[in-house]
């Protein structure tokens, strides 16, 4: 493992093993699947048979009609009795769910800052007369895409440039609608359009939502939303989140502003892709399933500068 993860030299002397569940089933208390999409819903089948519960990291289990699943992954979806049971594993929504669960979706990076930034507001009284489709403005550094080596991802092609890509394809949008919609208890349609930055780690989300609301109140509406929950910080009146302040650790921040001339709330959210947006959520899943205490391992202080 060291070998891979250079960081972790003379601190552990794991090594990788097989994926082979009958035997792993005998080892773990707890499975963490982190393969390629597809790649998961035999091995989730597996691990569940032997009584194990499981956090998936890939998409086979996030969408709740397989069919959307074959449309926009272009595969056909082999575990569709799991899907029941799959519980969505956003804790700041579905806590409760994710208690009682044996297997658990955890989120893509891009509709977790999206869905924490949008939600408070779905499930408020200024839902009503929100105008579609909500647009949303992501931009990602290029961990976001793994370590596999691709030319766009290369440095002399990546540094230095911004650019958009997959403009209304991007894979997370029926996940990202699909929350939403179930937020606000009717059908939400999202713009999408991602964008990748010459940055390691972090996601900033710029959503705008064409209401005139008043800004304060629905500022304190947030606080209030996400008072007691130990991962999402709810800036003060005109305060702006930015990556460097999440870097490293579990944390989503929000910020919520007006653009009082033209009538729109715009709401701005800052995830590290890599912990919030992946393994620090995933953690946190399994705080929950385990009954630990949901902060265990992820009381990480952002890196700063």
């Amino acid at each position: 493992v060291a070998q891979l993860f250079p960081n972790l030299k003379e601190k552990t002397d794991l090594c990788f093993e097989k994926n082979n569940p009958a035997l792993i089933s005998k080892k773990a208390d707890f499975i963490f699947l982190c393969l390629p999409h597809c790649a998961a819903m035999d091995s989730a089948k597996a691990y569940l048979k032997y009584g194990k519960k499981v956090v998936d990291l890939s998409a086979d289990f996030r969408l709740k009609d397989y069919k959307i699943y074959e449309k926009w992954y272009k595969e056909k979806h082999t575990a569709k009795d799991l899907l029941k049971r799959a519980v969505y594993g956003l804790p700041e929504l579905y806590r409760d769910k994710i208690k009682k669960a044996v297997l658990v979706a955890n989120p893509g990076c891009y509709p977790t800052s999206a869905i924490l930034a949008i939600a408070p507001l779905l499930k408020s009284k200024w839902a009503k007369g929100v105008d579609l489709p909500i647009i949303i403005d992501s931009k990602s550094g290029v961990s976001g895409a793994g370590r596999g080596a691709e030319a766009a991802y290369l440095f002399t092609e990546a540094n230095e440039s911004v650019r958009a890509y997959k403009i209304g394809t991007h894979r997370h949008t029926p996940e990202i609608e699909q929350e939403l919609s179930k937020a606000a208890d009717k059908n939400i349609k999202v713009s999408f359009t991602p964008h990748l930055i010459p940055m390691n780690r972090g996601i900033l989300s710029t959503i705008y939502i064409k209401k005139r609301i008043d800004v304060k109140a629905l500022l304190l509406h947030y606080k209030g939303f996400y008072e007691n929950e130990p991962f999402v910080r709810v800036l003060d009146s005109g305060a702006l989140p930015d990556t460097k302040n999440v870097r490293g650790s579990n944390i989503c921040e929000i910020g919520v502003v007006e653009d009082k001339r033209i009538g729109m709330i715009v709401i701005v959210s800052a995830i590290d892709n890599l912990i919030k947006g992946a393994s620090g959520q995933a953690i946190q899943n399994m705080n929950i399933m385990m009954g630990f205490d949901e902060e265990c391992g992820l009381n990480l202080l952002p890196v700063f500068p």
